[in-house]
């Protein structure tokens, strides 16, 4: 299998920059905003926007959530190995609030899915939105799209799309590793 980068560490920087502006734009008041991380790999990017929320634009505390999938998603029974949960950290209040929806890289659209189910659990929100690092954009089975996309990506079925975040690895990075 090679690979290729497709987003180097600057790029990521700008990308994150520019979704943090948009998520300023949208939201002048962000006390009404819980942005909310996919388990495992969506949490990283939530992370990171955050951090630059509230450090780099000056927003003070972001309201933020951690939301895992694993048992709302229409195939874990379909796996041969036992998945194992990771665990929410959803202290957080969504009733009538706006939430943003964030994970790496949307593919087919069935993680967002189980992510819109699950989030039934902590309240009915004013409204949702969806942001991601990298969109499969022609490879979705469900008809789900993002509104904050920090880059688009043509991959060929059986491709696969890597994030690497500098608190995993060394650097961050966008791949894409041929079959």
């Amino acid at each position: 299998m090679s690979s290729k980068i497709l987003l180097s560490s600057k790029k990521i920087d700008i990308i994150l920059n520019r979704l943090a502006c948009q998520l300023i734009e949208k939201y002048p008041d962000f006390n009404q905003v819980v942005l909310v991380g996919l388990q495992p790999r969506g949490i990283f990017l939530l992370d990171r926007l955050v951090t630059l929320l509230e450090n780099d634009y000056a927003l003070g505390k972001v309201i933020s959530g951690k939301l895992d999938i694993t048992f709302f998603r229409d195939d874990f029974r379909r796996f041969d190995k036992t998945l194992s949960a990771s665990s929410s950290q959803m202290e957080v209040v969504i009733e009538g609030k706006s939430v943003v929806i964030i994970d790496d890289v949307l593919f087919t659209g069935r993680s967002i899915r189980a992510a819109l189910t699950s989030l039934d659990n902590y309240g009915r929100p004013l409204d949702i939105q969806l942001l991601v690092l990298i969109d499969r954009r022609f490879s979705r089975h469900l008809p789900i799209q993002p509104d904050f996309i920090g880059a688009q990506v043509d991959a060929l079925e059986g491709d696969k799309v890597r994030v690497q975040w500098k608190d995993q690895k060394q650097n961050d990075a966008v791949f894409i590793e041929k079959k």
